[in-house]
């Protein structure tokens, strides 16, 4: 029996051994943890699976307009945050929430790739993404990331267009270091735009106070909206919502 258990124990040393070599190897060229341009699930994470499902059950049954794709953040749409201001901006267009709790680039670019946008041709799909990828990744390779979602959509959606807004401040502090990191991806994917079938906004500083700090009155985690920051949100691209779905 001890004879056993050691021979169990030495196999469980070896396979971690192994996952801890597969993950070194995994490094990018730039040193970060995770390739976020690469195409990854996560069926791990609790409700996952069955969100991403779900959406592609919305998909199937088609007749979607305008699309949120995204994170936590988006995700929040739905919740008592931004439930409210989500019916009073969204309620009469025939809009999908496709944004789930802790996903990065390449889980966006995986859930593209898997079902997500099948069956449906949305007029608009508003993408707002990257800031979980800020402890992982360069800003370069976020921005590499968006061109990849951006031209994933665009293969699957030619008739699309495709607003992307910039990664929302976080953090307290104005000098808040992924803040900062975010602030240069925006910077550079914010070029992906021709402003033609892609278009960029970055909103940020209407979320900020005079001394660029982030008020617990607008997102008291300094990374989610409540309720105002999701009116914020809202009313800073409805004129822009307005003119690419062709509404005026």
């Amino acid at each position: 029996m001890m004879r056993r258990n050691g021979l169990r124990t030495i196999a469980i040393i070896v396979a971690a051994t192994f996952v801890l070599s597969a993950q070194s190897l995994a490094l990018t060229e730039t040193g970060s943890r995770f390739d976020c341009t690469k195409p990854d699930h996560r069926n791990y994470a609790r409700g996952w699976t069955a969100r991403h499902d779900r959406f592609n059950a919305i998909a199937k049954k088609g007749d979607i307009d305008l699309v949120f794709l995204g994170d936590s953040i988006t995700h929040g749409w739905e919740r008592r945050e931004g439930r409210e201001v989500w019916k009073k901006y969204y309620g009469k267009r025939k809009a999908a929430n496709l944004g789930i709790d802790g996903d990065q680039t390449q889980h966006i670019i995986w859930r593209i790739d898997n079902g997500n946008f099948d069956g449906i041709k949305p007029q608009l799909i508003i993408i707002m993404i990257g800031t979980n990828n800020a402890k992982h990744n360069t800003p370069g390779e976020v921005a590499e990331a968006l061109e990849v979602i951006v031209t994933r959509l665009q293969a699957k959606l030619p008739e699309s267009k495709l607003l992307l807004l910039g990664i929302f401040p976080r953090g307290v502090k104005a000098d808040d270091e992924l803040r900062a990191l975010n602030a240069e991806a925006n910077e550079t994917f914010g070029k992906l735009a021709d402003n033609k079938m892609v278009h960029y906004m970055d909103i940020g500083q209407k979320f900020l106070e005079k001394d660029r700090s982030l008020s617990p009155k607008i997102m008291p985690d300094a990374l989610h909206p409540n309720a105002n920051g999701y009116e914020i949100w809202a009313k800073a691209i409805e004129a822009k919502v307005v003119e690419l779905m062709g509404e005026k």
